[in-house]
């Protein structure tokens, strides 16, 4: 995290602070360019200078690029300075940004998706039923029904029953969703793993993508375009 050095003011000298916080991951089709706006937040009090900067070009995305490209704070900042030499840029957030390359978002394979939903739940139903019999949870009904009732049955369906349903809301209750509906606005500890996953994953890519850059930089490799987009 790079901290704010300080509040919005103007130089004496007729310069601007400019505010900006990188957002985490972007998107752009093959061919694209980057602008400022898209990979950051902007605020000026100077509102000309603020409209001029949204419309910067940072990068022009190009075949040998790939799909992954990291504009890196420092070239941000180098961007605005060559471009607005009196513009006093202040950062904060996150140092880089990932930039996603894909020429239309991918779509979701049908049958994939049924394969998978078909081979986790009988995966999830044989755990359970296989954590059961691990347990001799069979017996623990029949000896609590016995303990209840006082007579001894094998097939106490009155005590099992509910408890199969109790099974089921439990898991409901878990992750906190029934089909798209969710039953309150906290997170399930799926989301959360989902989105630790997806940092983690974003945090591995930026640090692979950044060394690359550094050892194209130490082998002569010229860095990001920077122009100026027009209004159209």
């Amino acid at each position: 995290m790079i901290p704010m050095t300080g509040g919005m003011r103007m130089s004496s000298a007729g310069s601007c602070t400019l505010y900006l916080r990188l957002r985490k991951r972007i998107g752009i089709k093959p061919g694209g360019i980057i602008t400022l706006g898209h990979a950051a937040r902007l605020f000026a009090a100077d509102q000309a200078l603020e409209a001029r900067l949204h419309r910067l070009v940072l990068h022009r995305h190009r075949l040998e690029d790939g799909n992954r490209v990291v504009i890196d704070l420092l070239q941000i900042v180098q961007a605005v300075r060559e471009s607005e030499p009196h513009a006093i840029v202040e950062p904060y957030g996150d140092p880089q940004v990932l930039v996603i390359v894909a020429d239309k978002p991918r779509k979701p394979r049908l049958l994939v998706l049924a394969g998978a939903w078909l081979l986790l739940f009988f995966g999830s139903g044989l755990a359970i039923m296989n954590f059961h019999t691990d347990v001799s949870m069979r017996e623990v009904h029949i000896r609590i029904t016995e303990l209840v009732t006082g007579g001894r049955s094998d097939r106490p369906l009155w005590f099992q029953i509910p408890y199969s349903f109790g099974i089921g809301a439990g898991m409901l209750v878990f992750f906190n969703h029934l089909f798209r509906k969710r039953l309150n606005e906290e997170p399930n500890p799926l989301e959360v793993e989902l989105y630790m996953y997806e940092e983690n994953v974003n945090a591995y890519v930026i640090a692979d993508e950044m060394s690359k850059k550094n050892e194209n930089g130490k082998s002569g490799k010229p860095g990001i375009a920077k122009e100026k987009v027009d209004d159209a």
